[in-house]
């Protein structure tokens, strides 16, 4: 018998057909809950080992209100919803769920994202002490300590590892850090930027083509894939690939083997993914643009890159650290960055992330012309000026309104004082609303 499952959904119908599966594939249903309340009683005598979990559920209280307090009793869980709009993503995103399933579901794709939860589950709460530290070939990888805590715990299996972050947040450099402790490290990582593929020429980037497979295949190519045989292949942007190229990627990722193009012979081939995007690939689900399946098989271990804005405590480190970097690569005499500097670059919000600031350091170690780097050139972000004359439209009103009731309750919607009681409208509608005014929960 497996782990038991306690089921959280207020549709009769859904949480019938998720026991009939679960106790099919066999899983034990400790129960079925329709309401938070329910749930928690239910979670205090079943002891349940996961959860299924909806987001709108019977009651007051959501299944993002439940998920904080099954994060913090440490019980693993999943979300299963048609709520898929980017303001719930994100605030699902948050309670650091082990899944998240689109209402309707094929029972497969249940199954398949619930083995995957598993064992990511298992990887994360298994004892590390005989991990190798990663911290030797993580150079340029400043503070980021949880980010090392995973590199170090996953890099020594052989999982698909996920990572996500804005442009500029340093991903390859975490992929090649994976691959340097893993057991592949004394092959070459193979990388491949996704976005700069033609869309016709996808597929043999990937996979390899023989001669004469189409107008221009002069000669045999080698794929990839093929070249990342006992190593690991890096697939950076995976958001860009087109659906048809995913749905090939997905059967090499199942069966482990390809074929070149114009080919009838099957190579099995043993590689491991890191796959980056910046994208949401939960949105990208939801509106087709990504396919749900081949998500799961990526997502088995996630690693997600916070943006420079909300770690400006290793500003400092990371600036001193490219001040080393390239003044030894240009051979200069620059070893000091003034306080009144720092303070500049502690202020700025860095919307191209530890890239930006890269880059503002190289350039003006190459400036400099003394030992120090004492006046800096701070790039300006413009906005619009708008005339506070103008008469608002009733749609800015009802924004600016929103906007406010938001900062109130500290970006919460759900629940006990939260922004939609306060407003007297269900969570949905308001939710629904944020969507079409472009209010995100980040912006409160």
């Amino acid at each position: 018998m497996k782990e038991k499952i306690l089921i959280v959904e207020d549709e009769f119908i859904v949480a019938n057909d998720l026991r009939i599966i679960l106790v099919k594939a066999g899983y034990n249903v400790c129960g079925t809950a329709s309401s938070v309340d329910a749930a928690k009683l239910l979670i205090t005598s079943k002891k349940p080992d996961w959860v299924l979990l909806d987001i709108i559920l019977r009651g007051e209280e959501t299944g993002i209100d439940l998920a904080w307090e099954l994060h913090e009793k440490k019980i693993p869980f999943l979300y299963i919803s048609a709520n898929t709009n980017q303001s719930i993503l994100e605030a699902v995103k948050e309670t650091q769920p082990y899944g998240f399933m689109v209402k309707p579901f094929r029972e497969r794709d249940l199954l398949v994202m619930l083995d995957i939860a598993r064992y990511r589950y298992t990887l994360e709460t298994k004892q590390t002490d005989s991990i190798p530290s990663a911290l030797s070939n993580t150079e340029g990888i400043i503070g980021l300590k949880d980010t090392l805590e995973k590199i170090n715990l996953v890099a020594p299996s052989e999982s698909a590892v996920l990572i996500l972050g804005e442009s500029g947040t340093g991903k390859e450099k975490i992929a090649h850090a994976i691959h340097n402790i893993s057991g592949r490290r004394n092959m070459p990582l193979v990388t491949i930027n996704c976005a700069a593929l033609p869309v016709s020429l996808v597929e043999s980037e990937l996979f390899g083509h023989e001669k004469g497979a189409f107008t221009g295949a002069n000669n045999r190519r080698i794929g990839k894939f093929e070249l990342a045989h006992k190593s690991t292949i890096f697939l950076d942007e995976i958001g860009e690939l087109p659906l048809d190229s995913q749905a090939k990627l997905l059967r090499v990722l199942q069966e482990k083997e390809i074929e070149r193009l114009g080919s009838n012979q099957t190579l099995k081939i043993d590689v491991r993914v890191i796959a980056a995007t910046n994208r949401n690939l939960e949105k990208e689900v939801a509106e087709g643009r990504f396919r749900l399946d081949l998500y799961y098989r990526l997502n088995i271990f996630p690693v997600e890159l916070p943006p420079l804005r909300k770690h400006k405590e290793d500003i400092e480190e990371l600036a001193n650290y490219f001040l080393q970097k390239y003044a030894r690569k240009a051979g200069k005499n620059v070893d000091n960055i003034s306080e009144q500097v720092m303070m500049q670059l502690m202020q700025y919000n860095w919307p191209g992330n530890v890239r930006e600031l890269e880059h503002l350091i190289e350039r003006n170690v190459l400036m400099a012309t003394g030992s120090e780097i004492n006046r800096i050139e701070m790039p300006v972000v413009t906005t619009a000026y708008e005339d506070e004359s103008r008469v608002k439209t009733m749609e800015e009103m009802e924004r600016e309104h929103i906007m406010k009731v938001l900062k109130t309750c500290n970006g919460k919607v759900f629940g006990p004082g939260g922004a939609a009681e306060i407003l007297n409208l269900p969570a949905t509608t308001l939710y629904s609303k944020m969507k079409k005014l472009g209010i995100k929960q980040g912006y409160v």
